[in-house]
């Protein structure tokens, strides 16, 4: 929904003197960073302008109206992400605990009533999301010497480069990497993630995890029948 011409810093007064020089919405738009429903408010009683611009004038203005727009949004979308951040603030033990559960439910791996694999391990190509569950297995009170790491990544690309990313990332040596697992190439499938910045997985295993895993199970649905409880 637009905001109200008053919310947008722009004075009608400015708009409609535009209008009476025989500017049209594009031009104002562009000129005022405003929307076109305020500009219309604003100019709604003044008599139209003649079109005096050609097509492709008009298609340059109306172009530059669509980014104005685009960077105002992007902008309020900028700021809007910046301050929910904030808000979070630092992050005591126990909300690191409680947060790395619900990601470990939904990204990790866990054990079936068909297949009882109870331990930890974990798979995610996105470094922020391994950073974090790392710090949740320093709350756990993990020690380094109990994870083993393995790259999963597509045969094209440069694993030995991915595998130092990760090593950096979590503080080891690549050399203390497993065998990466090469992932076979699909004539049929159109592959995005052909950049650079494309490191395949991390597989982060836990040695002797069988009571984490259970904490981890246990915790989780303290979580949901927390959840589902009625305050009062």
């Amino acid at each position: 929904m637009d905001e109200a011409p008053e919310r947008e810093g722009r004075p009608p007064a400015q708009g409609e003197g535009l209008r009476l020089q025989g500017w049209t919405y594009d031009q104002i738009q562009v000129e005022l960073g405003c929307s076109k429903s305020s500009i219309s408010l604003w100019v709604r009683d003044l008599p139209k302008p003649e079109h005096k611009r050609s097509p492709e004038e008009a298609s340059a203005i109306a172009r530059r109206g669509r980014e104005a727009t685009l960077q105002r949004r992007d902008e309020e979308r900028q700021h809007t992400k910046a301050v929910a951040k904030q808000a979070v603030g630092d992050l005591s033990d126990r909300e690191v605990f409680l947060a790395g559960v619900v990601l470990y439910w939904a990204e990790g791996a866990k054990g079936k009533s068909y297949s009882r694999r109870e331990r930890l391990h974990f798979i995610n190509s996105d470094p922020n999301v391994i950073s974090f569950f790392m710090r949740w297995l320093d709350v756990l009170g993990v020690e380094r010497e109990r994870l083993r790491f393995r790259v999963s990544i597509h045969e094209s690309a440069n694993t030995t480069d991915a595998e130092e990313f990760w090593a950096r990332l979590v503080g080891v040596e690549p050399s203390t990497f497993q065998k990466a697992t090469l992932k076979k190439h699909n004539p049929k499938t159109n592959r995005k993630n052909t950049s650079e910045a494309y490191r395949g997985c991390l597989i982060v295993y836990v040695l002797r995890s069988a009571d984490l895993y259970r904490r981890m199970e246990g915790a989780w649905y303290g979580i949901v029948g927390g959840a589902a409880r009625q305050p009062g």
